[in-house]
């Protein structure tokens, strides 16, 4: 009866402990990944994949829409790769990545083996990288509608001191 009473409210306190806990602490590893990860394409775009990340960090943070009709989501704790750190998730049309501290557009470009691009997205960038992802981790014809996913990192005026890395479905017309 003694031993029951000690484990039953063992087992209290650590519910109570865990409950307690905050969630950027619990998240903070798988999220950092998954953040990173989708930035970089992997898995490339999809709407499976779109909403996945979607989830996630909507279960951490609530969105700021006022930025060029995206949906910005800032992160409770710093997340960081390749030197590269973060606080902000973005989603915007069919794209989704973070926004990396600084204007790091040549240094991502660099490790991820991004070229220059030819379009400068009507004034919006005023530098910007991307490279499309090989034949077979594109989407399957039919699933989006034709087009082509790519790795892109931008920056320009509209975000000030962040370079965007996302992983972007470019619609072919």
């Amino acid at each position: 009866m003694h031993n029951t009473k000690i484990i039953r409210s063992a087992a209290f306190s650590v519910c109570v402990a865990f409950a307690t806990l905050p969630a950027e602490h619990v998240m903070a590893g798988p999220a950092k990944e998954k953040f990173f990860d989708a930035a970089l394409c992997k898995p490339p775009y999809t709407m499976t994949s779109a909403m996945e990340i979607y989830d996630a960090v909507e279960a951490l943070a609530k969105p700021d829409t006022s930025s060029l009709g995206a949906a910005i989501y800032k992160l409770p704790n710093q997340i960081g790769r390749d030197g590269f750190k973060s606080t902000e998730v973005f989603f915007a049309n069919n794209a989704f990545g973070i926004l990396v501290e600084g204007e790091r557009a040549d240094a991502l470009a660099a490790k991820y083996g991004l070229k220059p691009e030819t379009s400068d997205l009507l004034g919006t960038s005023t530098k910007g990288y991307s490279r499309e992802l090989p034949a077979d981790l594109q989407p399957e014809p039919g699933m989006a509608g034709p087009g082509k996913v790519s790795i892109v990192a931008r920056q320009g005026d509209a975000l000030p001191g962040k370079t965007l890395l996302a992983c972007e479905f470019v619609q072919e017309f």
